[in-house]
This record gives C-alpha cells, structure tokens and sequence, in this order.
C-alpha cells in the first residue's frame, strides 16, 4: 500500500478541480459523489474526464484486488444536466466502490454507504502519517475479502474493525484529527442546527438503523455543552470486547456541525436496544469516540 500514490492521486485530483466550474463526478447507477472527488467541480468535460481516471485509479489502489464486487461507474455530469450516457472511462480498472445485488436498492445504499464512510477514514488516517494504523486496517480489509463472503457483513465487519484500530492505536487526540479530517473530505453542505437528528435520519436511512428515539436536549450554559439521549434499535454494527462501534454515527456529527461536535458519548445495552448518551461541546477535552465503552443499565 503506497501513502504516496494515494496522496499524489488526490493531489493530482485537486490541482484538476475548479471551484467554479460546472462539471462533477457521480456513480451512473447510485448517485453517489466518488471519493477522493467529492464536493470537487471542473471547468469542461476533458478536465473531468482525466480526473475520473484518477478517481478510478485511486480508487483501484485503495480497494485493490477485491473484484467480488461491481464497479463504481463513474460518470461526468453538468450541471445543468447529466452527461450520463457514457462512462467517464472505458477501462475496467480493478476495484471500486463496492455495491451489493442490483435488484436490492437499499443493500447497495447501505454497503456504498459503509465504504464511503471507511475509504475517507482511511484516506485521513493515510494522509496523516498513522503508519501503522494503515497497515492494520489493510491487512484487515484482505482477510476480511476472502473470507466474508456477504457484501452486507463484510462492509460492517469492516467498519467495526476500523473503530477498534482507531481506537486501540491512536490517542483521543489523534482520533479526533482523524474524525475531522474525514468529515471534511464527506461534506457536501450538510451543516445544520439539529446535528443528531439529521445523523440518525441518516443512518436509517441508509440501513445501520431501524428506529430511533430522540429525548429533548439538555443545556448547561456553566459548561457549555448540550446532551441528548437517543435509543436505537436494530443498530447494524456488533459490540467487540465490551465496546461498540460508533464511527459512522461520530463521523456523521462532525459534518453536520462543526463548531458544536461531539465531546462525548456514553452507551448503555438497554436489552433490544443501545442508549447512547450524546454531548455536544465547543470545547472539550479529547475522548475516544469511535469505540465507546458498554455502561451498566440504572
């Protein structure tokens, strides 16, 4: 795994990007923005085209030799109207974005989902050097492909594993760069004045929730912060020694409200149920957030 072809590719990407361009990258079959592209624009459609090859080579690297899964079609779009006819490229290069069975919409929006999520976790913890962080979670992302065979639980296993190693090797502090630097490349204009709600709706949406319930928030000026007690039932991702993943929910919250981000989170096995217990905070000192420890029910 090369850090410096990833960071060249994106590096490569960006140089490519205009602000003010009309032109953007999507997936023909889900919609979806293709990482490391996401929120770029371009000037005219060749400028587009070579940088989807980028995508696509970026892409290939990241998620090499894994060809169980179907291609991620990235295509170049207009604004003001999809060139979607054509793909933005003709080679078949190895690997992309995984998606699951085309006759079941809602598994490929939760596997596109989970690999959205992991690629731009990587990708942050690749660009800040966690060396061995990198190599934990590719050698865990290689045993995980030959030997789950289900899309649906190799994205989630995939998941629950990039919390551990997060969580296990790299300080609060640390995690947090990480957390911020992954919101950052997902944003696409998602900030808003009630952060849990829109992240739960997210996650049920695409299928890491069933239902949720959300208490009224509680407001301590003295310490400045804001807490709120939400339920979740049917949550996707498996607890592991006595921890339960919680990264896409985190993650999520740091895109919805960057200056009001998560300062801690208390989780508590309620039987069909998780209680997690969210505080929000200008200012806090670091916690680990991705993994967050099993509490005793009252």
């Amino acid at each position: 795994m090369s850090t410096a072809t990833l960071a060249d590719l994106r590096a490569y990407i960006e140089r490519l990007s205009d602000p003010e361009g009309s032109y953007y990258l999507t997936c023909g079959r889900l919609g979806e923005r293709p990482v490391p592209a996401v929120g770029m624009r371009f000037g005219d459609r060749t400028t587009a085209c070579a940088a989807a090859r980028a995508v696509e080579q970026y892409r290939a690297t990241l998620r090499r030799y894994d060809d169980r899964f179907p291609y991620y079609d990235v295509i170049v779009c207009e604004e003001a109207g999809c060139e979607g006819d054509e793909p933005a490229t003709d080679e078949p290069w190895s690997l992309s974005e995984p998606v699951l069975d085309r006759r079941r919409e809602s598994r490929q929006t939760l596997v596109a989902f989970c690999h959205r999520v992991a690629a731009a976790v990587f990708e942050a913890v690749s660009d800040a050097g966690h060396d061995a962080v990198e190599a934990a979670v590719m050698d865990t992302y290689f045993d995980l492909a030959e030997t789950v065979v289900d899309p649906d639980a190799f994205c989630l296993r995939l998941l629950e594993h990039l919390a551990a190693e997060l969580d296990a090797r790299l300080s609060p502090a640390a995690q947090i760069d990480v957390l911020v630097a992954a919101a950052t490349r997902l944003r696409q204009d998602d900030v808003t004045e009630r952060p849990v709600s829109a992240t739960l709706a997210s996650l049920r949406d695409h299928g890491l929730l069933g239902h949720y319930t959300q208490s009224p928030w509680s407001v301590d000026d003295e310490a400045g912060t804001r807490s709120v007690v939400v339920r979740l039932s049917d949550y996707a991702l498996t607890p592991r020694r006595g921890r339960l993943p919680v990264l896409p929910l985190v993650l999520d919250l740091y895109r919805r409200r960057p200056d009001w981000p998560p300062a801690s989170l208390r989780v508590v096995d309620d039987g069909d149920d998780w209680e997690v217990t969210v505080v929000l905070a200008r200012t806090a000192d670091p916690t680990a957030l991705v993994n967050v420890p099993i509490g005793a029910s009252a």
